[in-house]
């Protein structure tokens, strides 16, 4: 049992440091030179899964957000966080949904003016 214990850990150990040089990953510039796209260039992959899994869900989310905004906002203007309240649950989902480019993961355009 002994030999058991000690070959899973030098196999565990051996795993751990293979894969190290694949989570050192450099940066990687955008072969154009135009300050748009390298600012923040998403490959293929990641757009194609921002639109298929992660706008939906933030639309939905922004949708769900609106309508608990409207539940609690008597409770919210009791308690003076009506601007708050409508930021957290409406403005950042929304923003997140529609104010970014296709598989960026900030929030605003990336525009130059």
């Amino acid at each position: 049992m002994n030999l058991f214990r000690s070959t899973a850990v030098v196999l565990a150990l051996t795993t751990g440091l293979l894969t190290m040089p694949v989570q050192a990953q450099s940066v990687q510039q955008n072969a154009s030179g135009d300050p748009m796209y390298t600012v923040e260039a998403p490959k293929a992959f990641s757009m194609v899964g921002d639109l298929l899994i992660a706008r939906p869900l933030l639309i939905a989310a922004t949708a769900i957000g609106a309508g608990l905004f409207v539940v609690s906002l008597p409770f919210s203007a009791m308690g003076g966080g009506i601007k708050e309240t409508g930021h957290a649950l409406v403005v950042e989902p929304g923003a997140a949904a529609f104010a970014r480019c296709l598989g960026c993961t900030r929030v605003g355009y990336n525009r130059q003016d």
